[in-house]
């Protein structure tokens, strides 16, 4: 019996303790309000997938050669290959492949990161000269992601506030203090896939030299930014 009234006891002290703390941040009149802020921006960083695969280039060119005039035509276009063109497959620099069990087919696949739509554009059509067509863009991203975020956050506060304001005016009472504030981020990743238009190169290996060449305007999506922030305010 002493047990169980000791029990009781200390659960009574816990139950006591959480309505204390509850009523110190509680115990006042507030307004709790929902800021929204958004934005969009350009991609500034484009990441092409290149897969090079002796199987996949005319007369079976060897996967070096290809390797090497692709390297040449990123460099006469001044990409930085050192940089921004990277190798995906960090157990090897190769894959190899058996077909028909006889012959080895040797495959390499590499990321090239670039700065605007117009140079990806370019990249796909010298690396289809060369006789490489597997590409594909794998995402886009921005250099100042977290930067614009935080911008998103402040308006969004900034946003709340004005609510806040605005529902207490009719009531002849005043906004104090914020006392409690949760950031609602929204996740963005899926965006940064990035929707491209216009890629298509379709029917440039049967043009004529005489004949002019547009390269294919390629754009994509704007990052959509967009930030929800739940503030409570203190009432006057």
């Amino acid at each position: 019996m002493k047990r169980f009234i000791l029990i009781t006891g200390l659960f009574s002290i816990i139950v006591s303790t959480g309505l204390c703390q509850t009523k110190s941040f509680i115990d006042q009149p507030y307004i709790e309000v929902n800021g929204y802020a958004d934005t969009l921006i350009t991609p500034n960083q484009i990441f092409i997938k290149i897969n090079i695969a002796e199987k996949d280039s005319k007369d079976k060119v060897p996967l070096e050669e290809l390797e090497s005039k692709m390297i040449k035509a990123f460099k006469s276009m001044g990409i930085d290959t050192e940089r921004d063109l990277t190798t995906s497959d960090m157990l090897s620099n190769y894959k190899f492949y058996f077909l028909k069990q006889k012959d080895v087919l040797k495959s390499k696949e590499y990321i090239l990161k670039v700065a605007e739509a117009q140079t990806a554009s370019k990249v796909f059509i010298e690396l289809e000269d060369i006789g490489i067509s597997n590409t594909s863009i794998e995402r886009v991203d921005h250099t100042d992601l977290e930067k614009i975020k935080n911008i998103c956050r402040a308006r969004a506060v900034e946003n709340a506030k004005a609510k806040a304001f605005s529902l207490t005016k009719p009531l002849m009472q005043s906004v104090g203090n914020a006392i409690h504030i949760i950031d609602n981020e929204q996740n963005i990743s899926g965006q940064l896939q990035g929707r491209v238009a216009g890629l298509s190169i379709r029917g440039y290996g049967g043009l004529n030299e005489k004949q002019k060449y547009e390269a294919p305007k390629i754009e994509f999506e704007k990052i959509k930014v967009q930030s929800t922030i739940s503030v409570k305010f203190v009432l006057k």
